[in-house]
């Protein structure tokens, strides 16, 4: 089963700026897939467009989440919100909020799925808080569940967010840039993370990468844009740096960490493709 479908998507701002330019893409349930590629290449955009936050241009492309319609033809689609409850979604800047605590935070993932009035009033049962626990202690903070999220650091933050899409039950993960603005040790423990929930879970995981090292070391398949379009989809192991300069030229140096090397790959991989620009 499909767990991602896009197909001829294409999307253009006002000014005639082309963010995405005819992108079809096809993720298996369980599959962990990193995207990568320079800035201005489309990664958030793209995301976006799958998470139904943002219409697509009228008259073509499809997405669909888990055999459910998120938008086709421009349009989103009306029952989207029953569609999201599956998609969790990670932005780089957390997306807490910071007076509450990491606890509260967490148990926002119920949202979508207790009534209303509870949500609003933030009447949550004890089940429900005993498992925003333990989604706590599958991400590795239980200890900061009273915190309030403002004095946890960017790799904690980061992983209450995880936590809070384990609680929502989400079977796609989409995270956006989510190591961008860690350090390498906390973006090390995310990416961990994200594998893990990936592995055990079955969760699908579609990650938005700017560094390539890290596609290559948990990814085993990598999808590259440029311009708006996808120049590679493929095992992230042929993801050398010749291969980087090969795709992107000079905006390679992006992508690339000053001290990289093309080292070990931990992940199998299927069959490389390279897609015409």
């Amino acid at each position: 089963m499909s767990a991602i479908e896009v197909s001829g998507l294409s999307k253009t701002f006002p000014g005639g700026t082309r963010a995405l330019d005819g992108v079809s893409l096809d993720i298996a349930e369980g599959e962990m897939v990193a995207l990568i590629g320079a800035s201005g290449s489309g990664k958030s955009t793209l995301i976006r467009h799958v998470a139904g936050l943002i219409a697509g241009d009228r008259g073509a492309g499809q997405v669909v989440v888990r055999g459910r319609s998120i938008q086709a033809s421009g349009r989103i689609a009306r029952d989207v919100i029953a569609a999201r409850c599956q998609i969790g979604v990670i932005f780089q800047q957390f997306n807490l909020v910071p007076r509450l605590s990491v606890l509260v935070n967490v148990l926002a993932g119920f949202l979508g799925r207790v009534p209303r009035w509870r949500g609003t009033l933030g009447l949550f049962s004890r089940e429900e808080k005993r498992e925003a626990m333990r989604a706590l202690h599958r991400v590795g903070i239980p200890r900061t569940a009273m915190q309030r999220a403002a004095t946890l650091s960017g790799g904690q933050q980061q992983r209450a967010a995880i936590a809070r899409t384990l609680v929502q039950g989400a079977r796609v993960v989409l995270a956006d840039e989510p190591i961008a603005s860690l350090d390498p040790a906390s973006a090390k423990r995310v990416m961990e993370t994200l594998s893990e929930i990936n592995r055990e879970d079955g969760i699908t995981v579609l990650v938005s990468l700017h560094q390539v090292e890290y596609a290559r070391r948990y990814c085993a398949r990598t999808i590259a844009m440029r311009d708006g379009r996808i120049v590679f989809d493929g095992p992230s192991g042929d993801l050398t740096i010749a291969f980087l300069r090969e795709i992107y030229g000079e905006a390679s140096e992006e992508l690339v960490l000053p001290d990289a090397s093309d080292g070990e790959i931990l992940v199998s991989a299927p069959k490389r493709q390279l897609v015409d620009a």
